[in-house]
């Protein structure tokens, strides 16, 4: 019964059009067979119970199976027009609406064996049962009524053409307009990169230059000269500064929530496709790349569910979660057995994929489609400020690391340190949050000063920040405690983001000194050079695994953790990963194997032997 409410709901003008006229061929017999029941061979009530068969069977039948419309369509009305016609001999007129309606209703190329059915057999049969009827003229009758249904036929086929190139147009208008909103948010975004990390890098590196001339130089008009040209470069940085302030204004980018559902508003507005937007969990801020990605991923969904799957209901879920943010959009499409990976898809992908999250999709034919877009949770806390120390041996770096730093407004150098020993008097004394650590330093070096801080202050988070790819100090680094290794060579806002990475929880190494500890230049998984504590013994690419479900060597490397019983915040701890990292590289191992969990994930695992 749902199931025909469902129909209805989704008819047209010309559906309660041709319901009405059933409906009052239906009454006007009813009427005529009233006033003429003494004339009726069989009771009064059979015949208004066959009338009422010949209107009810053939409408729920056309609404649920066309084929078994057109047949009980020709049994039953046909039948009483036959009886009527046996009666009385103008009756055979009452046979003219349901042979409008067969035409009407007709798909494909039915109508090739409806019309002759229509409009030469029932004529005979009435021929047979009423001699004195004109068979001629019964059937230019009848067939007049099929074409008139076969032209209204054409009309609504036309009709309903049309209306979907209305809705597809208007759906890629929306889409384009979406497009170019997103495309000048990424150009702006790319533009404020630009100057944070290029003119602002290289006005800091002229300031410190100019002042390190200023302390060596010792003629007053030089003096003179290089104070000029220092205000007018802080000046220009200043600038630089308020152009990167205003591109980054979120005045006219709204919340993510905010922006999700104006996109589902306008969207339902324009196609008609009735949309749903739930939040679930205490929202957080995200930052602009992930607000785009999500936005992105609902627009692209959105679209595809309409044009491809044909949905007339998407509901979309964002979930803030403590580790990650999802959003995920369900339509009642048509499904498909195979995902066909176009540019739209590519794109999602590829930006989530950017930001160490994933979208994966799932469809099954005539049961919709599910896309999920999950992203690690990593926000910037409007009023948040994360307290700096930075240790390095140079004071040209430690200043020019100073200014760059602070131009992000949740980060404050609160001390320069030249060496290990020093570091640790400045962490009793001005208690910072994160601590910047060279390697290779005097009096004590970086290695020694972390291991006294995590010992002394273990809620303090040390980052390695050095310029050269030592396997082995990496490796001992985070041994003693540190909680990441980077180097000199990356762009300052990849640096202030892996800093918040730390300081909330995360563990971060470099991806090039990773993969020596963990892809196997010894033979294993971060084997060290006198060949103890290593992960593993085994060879990952060795594993069945690798080859049957395209497991990468990571991933088969967290499945037999998981599979060992380890949590992912114990896997993390291990492989000197965030939390969110291991959670999405499980996501996708998942996604591989055709699991929903961990423990059929591991099922699969103790298959293969690990």
């Amino acid at each position: 019964m749902k199931a025909l409410f469902d129909i209805v709901k989704q008819w047209k003008w010309y559906d309660w059009a041709m319901l009405f006229i059933r409906m009052m061929g239906c009454i006007s017999l009813i009427i005529k067979f009233v006033e003429v029941r003494n004339q009726f061979t069989v009771s009064l009530w059979i015949v208004v119970m066959w009338e009422m068969a010949a209107f009810s069977i053939p409408w729920l039948c056309l609404l649920l199976n066309h084929k078994a419309y057109l047949i009980t369509e020709f049994l039953l009305s046909g039948g009483i027009a036959v009886y009527l016609t046996w009666l009385f001999p103008g009756a055979y007129l009452s046979f003219i609406i349901p042979a409008f309606l067969m035409a009407a209703n007709s798909y494909g190329t039915t109508y090739r064996w409806t019309g002759p059915l229509a409009a030469i057999l029932v004529p005979i049969l009435i021929k047979l049962y009423a001699p004195s009827t004109d068979l001629m003229l019964m059937m230019e009758h009848v067939a007049f009524a099929f074409a008139l249904g076969f032209a209204f036929h054409l009309l609504m086929a036309n009709y309903r053409q049309n209306e979907i190139i209305r809705t597809h147009n208007t759906i890629l208008e929306q889409y384009l307009s979406q497009v170019e909103r997103v495309t000048l948010l990424e150009e702006r975004e790319r533009v404020s990169k630009e100057l944070h990390d290029t003119m602002g890098h290289t006005y800091t590196s002229v300031i410190m230059g100019l002042e390190s001339l200023r302390s060596t130089e010792t003629d007053s008009t030089a003096q003179r000269k290089l104070s000029n040209l220092l205000e007018l470069t802080r000046r220009s940085l200043d600038e630089v500064r308020g152009y990167l302030h205003e591109l980054d204004s979120p005045r006219e980018q709204l919340p993510l929530v905010q922006s999700l559902r104006q996109v589902t508003e306008d969207f339902e507005r324009n196609t008609g496709v009735k949309v749903g937007l739930r939040v679930l969990g205490e929202e957080y801020p995200v930052s602009r790349q992930a607000q785009m990605t999500f936005y992105r991923c609902l627009q692209e969904s959105l679209t595809n569910s309409a044009r491809h799957g044909n949905a007339t209901k998407i509901d979309a879920m964002l979930q803030f979660e403590l580790q990650q943010t999802r959003l995920e959009i369900l339509d009642n499409g048509n499904g498909t057995g195979q995902i066909q990976e176009g540019f739209g898809l590519s794109a999602m992908k590829e930006r989530a994929y950017r930001l160490q999250g994933q979208v994966s999709i799932y469809s099954t034919p005539e049961a919709g489609t599910v896309v999920t877009c999950s992203l690690p949770r990593i926000s910037e806390p409007a009023d948040e400020v994360i307290r700096l120390l930075l240790v390095d041996n140079e004071p040209f770096i430690t200043e020019s690391l100073g200014i760059i730093l602070e131009s992000e407004k949740d980060l404050e150098v609160v001390g320069c340190a030249e060496h290990g020993e020093q570091a640790l008097d400045l962490c009793e004394k001005l208690n910072p949050q994160v601590v910047l650590m060279d390697l290779e330093m005097p009096v004590m070096d970086g290695i020694t000063a972390t291991k006294w801080i995590k010992q002394r202050w273990p809620s303090v988070k040390v980052i390695i920040f050095t310029t050269f790819e030592q396997r082995s100090k990496a490796a001992e680094a985070m041994r003693g405690g540190a909680d990441g290794y980077l180097l000199k060579s990356m762009e300052p806002r990849e640096l202030a983001e892996n800093i918040r990475i730390v300081y909330r929880g995360g563990t971060l190494m470099n991806p090039v000194i990773s993969a020596k500890l963990f892809d196997g230049e010894a033979g294993g998984f971060m084997k060290e050079e006198n060949g103890t504590a290593s992960v593993t013994d085994a060879d990952p690419a060795s594993s069945p695994l690798l080859k049957l479900y395209e497991l990468t060597p990571r991933e088969i490397e967290i499945l037999k953790y998981l599979s060992q019983g380890m949590r992912y915040k114990a896997i993390a701890m291990k492989l000197y990963l965030s939390d969110g990292t291991v959670r999405n590289y499980a996501s996708t191992l998942y996604a591989k194997l055709g699991v929903r969990n961990r423990d059929e994930a591991i099922e699969i695992a103790n298959q293969a032997g690990l």
